[in-house]
């Protein structure tokens, strides 16, 4: 994994510009109360992050507002060259297993700007690499019998957990074969987010 792909507040950044312009400081608030945990740094990672994706052409300024007793705010839109960094991002994330789980976490949040047979389909490339990562996580215990287990505990853990998110992704695949798990085509799958800026009566 390339290491632009872990930059997971740019990521979010561009996927909340998915739903339409907004200015930064709206985003850090849909970020704090949707609690996507995954996005550190708080605050200043995410005008960092715009700063940069602004610099590579993925999102453009579109104008300002200006709240009573607010300074001013700079809105901000997804090109499409963002739309597409944000497709190709994203189904890189599902599709290639990596150590830091929070890679997955992150791809799983914005699956919805990808049509569900492509989620399909990249989940069953994970599910093969996931198969190839266990095969080999047993070989390596098989072809180590003599030494003592506490010495095998991190590759026992990690057959088993790769074991165990080759299940998961197998059922999700399942459901979204058989149709029980679907969603409207984008960017509608991720919208539906707006009230939470509402301020409460």
């Amino acid at each position: 994994m390339r290491k632009a792909d872990r930059d997971l507040v740019a990521l979010t950044a561009l996927a909340l510009l998915l739903t339409g312009p907004r200015h930064t400081y709206e985003m850090l608030l849909l970020i704090e109360k949707t609690h996507k945990t995954f996005v550190a740094g708080l605050p200043r990672s995410l005008y960092h992050a715009v700063n940069r994706l602004v610099a590579a052409g993925d999102i453009r300024t579109v104008g300002a507002t200006r709240d009573a007793g607010r300074p001013e705010r700079t809105v901000y839109a997804l090109a499409d060259r963002g739309r597409a960094r944000l497709d190709e991002w994203v189904a890189r994330l599902l599709r290639e297993p990596d150590p830091d789980s929070t890679l997955f976490t992150a791809a799983l949040t914005f699956a919805g700007c990808l049509p569900p047979v492509t989620v399909a389909g990249l989940l069953r490339e994970r599910r093969g690499d996931l198969d190839r990562r266990a095969k080999a996580a047993r070989s390596a215990l098989a072809g180590l019998p003599d030494l003592p287990r506490i010495l095998l505990l991190e590759t026992e853990y990690e057959a088993s957990r790769l074991a165990a998110e080759r299940a998961w992704v197998s059922r999700i695949i399942a459901d979204l074969d058989a149709g029980r798990l679907t969603w409207p085509g984008t960017p509608d799958a991720i919208a539906g987010v707006d009230h939470l800026l509402e301020e409460p009566p």
